[in-house]
Parts: structure tokens; C-alpha cells; sequence
């Protein structure tokens, strides 16, 4: 896990230790201890690596860059038309669309939390969030524009040249400074506070009993909690649900040899996952219903298979209590963001 360093969010994260431990342990009348709660209280700081610390000039920066459409060769499109804040950071499509109409083949991530995140796509081929943007831009069909053409654009823009002498100094304005820029912008994108919170938190209100009983499943017999733990609800693991089949095979393709991670898929963040059908790498399954009778018939029997992806004989009770339990994970706050680390 990338060393957490930063400045404290402003008084909309509580400040307590954070756990990615996922128990699974409920007492006698199925309810969920505090415990397991506090396994899943947010941080209190966001984590910039010591190679990229925070800056408010880096921030405000990076955040010119990726509501811009000057980063696309067409110059229409930005970060910021698949990472939409209104549609809590994705597109709301079944696969990505870029420069290229005919779309790609995978489904836009979220952003959301995404500074807790050490090894990113869905296949985890960017070895961390910097390595993210240029492979985007020069990709035909995401913004399709060259490491030339993009600095140029921005040496010729009086006020990136400010911007960027203003965040590193005077000097030029660089694909690696550009990446920097973007990284710590985008680490401010985090959950805020949502109805689940409060009641771990304390506030018995919060919640329904359903919720809660919900929950419970969460951590126990719907056994979600083995890959969706933590405050952002995701270990970070790669796995294979037993879905995907022929050429799909995620994380196979950085490690061909490996027979395990044949057919594996990054496990997302279920922070504000209400709102961001449809669901899976492949924008496949258009409710949350739809993914939940998913998990519950198990996937595919093969040697790849999470041990954690099996028959779960869920009741129709208990398959609603898991969907009221998930719609609890919706901030407040409709774009899903903080105003990042106090200044």
C-alpha cells in the first residue's frame, strides 16, 4: 500500500485509523458488531505519494487540465466527458466512447476514491496513477492526441505557462509534470459523507433495519465483503467472478503464464454504486438486481474462480436487504466529492 501522506480533509472525513480488514463475524441476533463497523470508517487523510506531494497549485492545475478539451486531438473531448462529476465520476454508458465513435471495449471506473487505489484498469496494467493519463490521451480511440501536439498546445496558452510555473516552477511544462498535475487533482476526488456513514458513525437513524440487516449479509452469508472491505469498499484485488470468457481475460493478459488471474477484473469501489449503472468491466448487467442474482447463481466453474464465487442460495428477502443495504453508499453531496485537503 502506497504510503499515506497529506493534509486532513475538510471535516467531512473522520479522523480514526483506517482498517481494510473484512470480518465476517455477526452476533447471535445477526446484527453486525462495532467492530466490523470500524473496519469501514474513512480515513483521515488522503494518501499523495512522497514522488507527487499536494500542493494547492498543483490541484488547481490539474484541474484545469482535466475539464479541458484541448488535452483531445479533436479538442472536444476532456477527462472530465468520461470521468462526468454529475454522474458520479464515469459516464453512465455500457463501454467508454472517446475520440473514436465505435467505443472501446470496457466499461469507464469511477474515480471516486481513487487516491486508495494503488494499481489501476480494470486489467491493473497503470502501476499507479500517474502512469494513467498519457496512455489515455495517445490512444486512438480514448483522446488521441501525441506527446508533442499536447505540450505544444500548452506552451501556447498564457495561462497554462502561469499555471504550470506557478505549480513546479519556472521551467517547461513537461508530459511529466502534466501527469503529476492530473494525479493530485484526481486524489481529491473522494466519497463524501453518505447515510451509511452516519450510522457507523453512531446514528442509529441513518439506516433502515433492512439496511442493516443488509449489512449483515455484506459481511457474512452473501460473502461480499472477502473483495469489497474497507472504507471504499475494495481490497484492490484482482478476480475472476466467473463471467468473462474467450479473449476477455483481464488481468491474464499482464500475466499470460498465470492461471489464476486468467479471466480476472480489478474489484471496484461500491461508493456510490447506486448511481453508476449499468455494472461489471463490461457494463454487461444494467441494475443492481442484475448483479446481485449474478452473484447469487455463481459464475463459471474453473480453475480461475475466486474461491470467494459460489452458489449462495440468497432468499428474496435477503436479496433486497443487500440492495437497500447498497443504496446507503450514495453521498450527500450529488458529485460525490470533498473540497480535498484544507490548504
Amino acid at each position: 500500500m502506497t504510503r499515506w501522506t497529506g493534509l486532513l480533509i475538510a471535516a467531512l472525513l473522520a479522523c480514526v485509523p483506517l482498517s481494510f480488514s473484512a470480518a465476517e463475524e455477526t452476533d447471535s441476533s445477526g446484527l453486525i458488531s462495532d467492530k466490523i463497523k470500524s473496519d469501514y470508517q474513512r480515513p483521515a487523510k488522503i494518501p499523495f505519494p512522497d514522488s507527487n506531494p499536494y500542493t494547492p497549485a498543483k490541484a488547481d492545475l490539474g484541474k484545469m487540465l482535466f475539464f479541458d478539451p484541448i488535452l483531445s486531438g479533436s479538442r472536444k473531448i476532456s477527462c472530465s466527458s468520461c470521468h462526468n462529476p454529475s454522474k458520479s465520476w464515469a459516464d453512465g454508458l455500457p463501454l467508454a466512447v472517446g475520440e473514436d465513435p465505435a467505443g472501446l471495449k470496457i466499461r469507464t471506473p469511477t474515480l471516486i476514491d481513487i487516491a486508495f487505489v494503488d494499481i489501476l484498469g480494470w486489467d491493473g496494467k497503470f502501476p499507479d496513477l500517474e502512469s494513467v493519463a498519457f496512455r489515455v490521451f495517445m490512444n486512438s480511440q480514448n483522446m488521441n492526441i501525441t506527446e508533442r501536439e499536447l505540450v505544444r498546445r500548452l506552451h501556447r496558452a498564457p495561462k497554462y505557462v502561469a499555471a504550470f510555473n506557478a505549480a513546479f516552477g519556472r521551467g517547461a511544462i513537461t508530459r511529466t509534470r502534466i501527469e503529476k498535475a492530473l494525479g493530485v487533482y484526481e486524489r481529491t476526488i473522494v466519497a463524501s459523507e453518505a447515510p451509511f456513514d452516519r450510522w457507523i458513525a453512531g446514528d442509529e437513524t441513518a439506516i433502515s433495519a433492512e439496511a442493516k440487516r443488509g449489512f449483515a449479509l455484506f459481511n457474512g452469508k452473501a460473502h461480499c465483503s472477502h473483495c469489497h472491505s474497507g472504507p471504499s469498499f475494495t481490497d484492490g484485488s484482482f478476480q475472476d467472478i466467473g463471467t468473462a470468457t474467450g479473449a476477455d481475460i483481464g488481468r491474464g493478459r499482464v500475466f499470460p503464464t498465470s492461471e489464476m488471474l486468467r479471466y480476472a477484473f480489478k474489484t471496484p469501489t461500491l461508493r456510490n454504486v447506486a448511481n453508476r449503472a449499468p455494472y461489471m468491466h463490461d457494463g454487461s448487467i444494467p441494475t443492481l438486481e442484475g448483479v446481485i442474482e449474478l452473484y447469487n447463481k455463481g459464475g463459471i466453474d474453473r480453475p480461475s474462480r475466486s474461491p470467494s464465487i459460489e452458489p449462495l442460495a440468497l432468499t428474496e428477502t435477503e436479496k433486497k436487504a443487500l440492495i437497500e443495504f447498497l443504496q446507503t453508499l450514495t453521498s450527500d453531496s450529488p458529485n460525490a466529492r470533498l473540497s480535498g485537503p484544507t490548504h
